[in-house]
């Protein structure tokens, strides 16, 4: 087997003023683009997230203080409170943002019929 003795050639490089970001982060129509499940993926994770750091600060403060349990409990249901409040307004300010969207598409195909 020989590999090929051709090497790629260099990728052109970006224009100076395209952030590359600009592409993940432009939002995608439709309830199954992968934008939103990333989102909503990265939302999850945040939820365990919050879920475990909490878990592990309540079991620091019981192992300082020396109870059994108690603390680890508070820090679980203080996570997972956070948590569902971090993602209420997550999915509050995309519900705004899509109700935002949704008014302006309609502003201006009100707009385009007066025009004609």
């Amino acid at each position: 087997m020989q590999s090929d003795p051709r090497p790629d050639p260099p990728a052109a490089p970006r224009p100076p003023d395209e952030d590359p970001l600009d592409r993940l982060n432009a939002r995608t129509e439709g309830p199954g683009s992968l934008g939103s499940a990333g989102k909503y993926a990265g939302l999850g994770f945040q939820f365990v997230g919050a879920i475990l750091l909490f878990l592990w600060v309540g079991k620091w403060v019981d192992r300082q203080v020396g109870t059994d349990g108690p603390f680890l409990l508070l820090g679980v249901f203080g996570g997972a409170g956070a948590a569902f409040y971090s993602m209420y307004r997550s999915l509050m300010a995309d519900q705004a943002r899509d109700e935002a969207e949704t008014a302006r598409k309609r502003a201006a195909s009100a707009k385009a019929r007066e025009e004609r």
